[in-house]
């Protein structure tokens, strides 16, 4: 399997500057890894002290964020490393000032790995959540440098616990410790012959958790609202905005609503303003508007403002489960103590089952599911406080992963 494994790598490898001029949409895989030794060999000497976290996407990041501020606190003398897989986290993050050295992570062939880690020498390699590559792996153990996965949730369904994932589970074996998000992950493992395992959460409640503590404070929100009660709809879809435009429409209660689309394309921000019959303004636009407070819907045309936007609501929608896309972060407008609504695919979303069993999430699977919960939620308002209560308590029941695995690092770091 390792010799098969090798093959396919390499031949990806190769033609990966092919594959960028046939899909136009891997262009930025392609190109942005063209630079990665000549960066290193710019940012990295041979005296740097390097902490390495490997971040998938920005999913991943946002979960690692957490650690890496309170790494860059107690040892300011050492510089971070941050590889990203995908060109949806590199291009977001790359011009970030937490990390002093940003750039994708090169092609898991030996090759590859073995200059990678001779150039970048970390002490540590954090890997968050998941991408166990096997080539990286075996280089790290082999240099005695202490590889760490935080936040990790496995499930039985991948090949590490399936009949032919030998290879793969013999590529963990490279790895000093896992803390995982649950005990379901830390039997899977254990199972399969690992102890090196700790229960320690999800980071990213701790990274939320901060959230409310930070001045959320916008005027143009506030002039918007006016007193009104207040919707936001966060990261939405044309099939999330088919659940929620009848009622919007329709609705005669006194409601606001707020739309953070996630694609911001001129296209889809016009499509969605052409769908809604009632007073609709843009951010792009809202200095050019008299009242805001004249208008029912407030579209976000932009990013950036989202996690703030949420302390403002009363209800939240959170898009992205009514397709297949993914649902989007329902811990954002949960640290506010909002009561949530989300579409229907959301099975593989750990944080949004344990929710919706705690009564503090709605799952609808059309309009009519979204108009019910939403005529309950408005009129009843103890039904609505209540339900707010019960999410703001899972953030702060579900806090401290970062404390554990620090105190593991420390031990790992000189």
């Amino acid at each position: 399997m390792n010799f098969l494994y090798t093959i396919f790598i390499s031949v990806f490898n190769a033609l990966l500057p092919l594959l960028g001029v046939i899909r136009p949409k891997l262009k930025l895989f392609v190109n942005g890894r063209k630079t990665i030794f000549k960066t290193l060999e710019e940012k990295i000497s041979k005296d740097d002290r390097i902490l390495w976290f490997h971040c998938a996407s920005l999913g991943e990041y946002e979960q690692g964020v957490p650690v890496m501020q309170k790494l860059k606190q107690e040892y300011p003398n050492h510089k971070l490393l941050v590889t990203f897989f995908s060109p949806s986290g590199y291009e977001v993050k790359k011009n970030s000032k937490l990390a002093d050295i940003l750039v994708y992570l090169p092609i898991d062939t030996l090759v590859n790995a073995k200059r990678f880690i001779k150039l970048a020498h970390p002490e540590i390699a954090v890997f968050v959540k998941y991408e166990f590559w096997p080539n990286y792996l075996k280089e790290l153990k082999k240099n005695t440098i202490p590889c760490i996965v935080v936040s990790a949730a496995f499930r039985k369904e991948q090949s590490f616990f399936r009949w032919y994932g030998g290879f793969m589970r013999n590529a963990l074996n490279n790895v000093d410790h896992f803390f995982v998000q649950d005990s379901i992950s830390k039997k899977l493992l254990m199972q399969s012959g690992f102890d090196n395992v700790t229960i320690s959460g999800d980071t990213r409640f701790d990274r939320v958790s901060h959230q409310i503590e930070m001045d959320n404070r916008l005027d143009f929100i506030s002039e918007f609202i006016q007193g009104r009660l207040c919707m936001v709809i966060g990261s939405s879809w044309p099939e999330d905005e088919e659940v929620f435009i009848d009622f919007i429409n329709n609705t005669t209660r006194d409601i606001c609503f707020i739309i953070a689309p996630h694609e911001i394309k001129e296209g889809s921000i016009v499509a969605l303003k052409q769908k809604l019959t009632k007073k609709a303004v843009l951010f792009s636009k809202k200095e050019s508007v008299k009242n805001l407070a004249d208008h029912t819907i407030f579209i976000l045309d932009t990013i950036g403002y989202l996690s703030k936007v949420y302390s403002y609501a009363d209800i939240a929608y959170v898009g992205g489960a009514m397709g297949t896309s993914g649902l989007h972060n329902i811990l954002e407008p949960a640290t506010f103590g909002v009561p949530i609504v989300i579409g229907k695919n959301f099975e593989k979303f750990r944080e949004a089952k344990q929710l919706q069993k705690l009564a503090g999430l709605f799952s609808v699977a059309n309009a009519i599911g979204f108009t019910t919960i939403m005529d309950k939620l408005i009129a009843n308002n103890k039904f609505r406080e209540q339900t707010g209560m019960i999410t703001g308590h899972f953030i702060n029941s579900n806090t401290g992963a970062t404390e554990k695995i620090i105190a593991y690092l420390e031990t790992k770091i000189e």
